[in-house]
């Protein structure tokens, strides 16, 4: 039987510290060799069990084995230089020193498909994969070779489907693309970005999910929001494209944001992955604020294509904090079905 409104997270969740230092992104790893190898699997382990002990339906790796959601896919590529590094401005948003791209890139070997075989083998839930959207991957690096955003976004999009297409046979049910990028260059997501992610998702038979939102709970991210005045309305320049396009699923931000909820009804007809917990505090919600929330987007997402979930991944948080978030959504989520189910005994 279908779980009516499914539980799942947007992606990481805090790493156990023996593995890397606890709320900081691109930590570096406190193993090598064998050991890290099987430290990640340990870690992924521990992410599946919180997964399962909070009552979440829809489970992931928690990116346990990567360091940062977009560097660690492009790490295995080839015509990237890690020690030539150049200052850019990330999402016109924060200054960060990136890899050179010198060459043409190319995927010479599977990225995450053994961690997501592992995955698989731990558990029968169904499983959610991320991976970072094309036009993300661009705004990560110095393109010292192609000299286009464009024809650099198109290069990932086949490597991403190459990744994409060996994930799906290693049994994950829904293949995330992150793609945070949404949110800032307008023009280029209707242009290119669009039709980049559907090369990205070409030919795949399981489900696909776009995430966007308004980034992780860091100093930078917090400092954009509060430029951003009363109302976010980012998702309106997207939205009507997002639900002509391919993908299945679509990820966002609406807790504590200050995203109308009324955009939803911009992709009305497609499944809603709808961000009822905030990652940019510390603060854990109450189970009837997660229900509120989804109460407020049940008036322009069927029921049947709620997906509850955070909104974005909880990396930079205390393991503990994060734990006591996912209860929550699960809490949360369940008060609304049973009110679903009082009202709607079919559903």
């Amino acid at each position: 039987m279908k779980t009516l409104l499914p539980t799942s997270t947007a992606g990481s969740l805090p790493k156990p510290s023996w593995l890397a230092e606890p709320e900081k992104l691109w930590s570096p790893w406190k193993l090598q060799g064998e050991e890290l190898a099987n430290g990640k699997q340990d870690a992924l382990r521990i992410a599946l069990q919180e997964q399962q002990h909070a009552g979440i339906d829809i489970v992931s790796d928690g990116e346990q084995t990567r360091q940062h959601f977009v560097t660690t896919f492009i790490e295995h590529l080839s015509g990237v230089d890690f020690a030539n590094r150049k200052t850019v401005r990330i999402r016109n948003r924060y200054d960060a020193s990136v890899p050179t791209v010198t060459g043409p890139v190319a995927r010479l070997k599977p990225v995450f498909v053994e961690d997501a075989k592992f995955l698989r083998q731990q558990t029968t839930q169904p499983i959610k994969w991320a991976l970072p959207g094309p036009m993300t991957m661009i705004d990560t690096l110095y393109d010292d070779h192609y000299q286009s955003r464009e024809k650099l976004a198109w290069e990932f999009a086949k490597i991403l489907n190459q990744e994409a297409k060996e994930l799906e046979a290693a049994g994950v049910d829904i293949i995330q693309f992150d793609e945070p990028a949404f949110n800032v260059f307008f023009d280029e997501v209707n242009d290119w970005g669009i039709a980049c992610l559907e090369r990205a998702i070409e030919g795949l038979k399981c489900e696909t999910a776009v995430h966007i939102c308004y980034g992780y709970g860091i100093k930078a991210n917090t400092d954009w929001k509060k430029t951003l005045g009363t109302e976010w309305r980012q998702y309106e320049e997207v939205f009507p494209k997002l639900q002509k396009s391919n993908i299945d699923i679509i990820s966002l931000e609406c807790h504590n944001s200050r995203v109308p909820i009324e955009l939803l009804e911009l992709v009305r007809g497609k499944k809603v992955m709808v961000g009822a917990i905030d990652v940019a505090t510390d603060t854990i919600e109450s189970a009837e604020e997660v229900a509120q929330t989804l109460r407020q987007a049940l008036q322009f997402v069927d029921a049947d294509k709620l997906y509850p979930c955070t909104n974005c991944g909880m990396a930079p948080l205390s393991r503990e904090v994060a734990r006591g978030k996912l209860n929550a959504l699960r809490a949360g989520a369940e008060i609304v079905r049973q009110e679903l189910l009082k009202e709607h005994p079919c559903l």
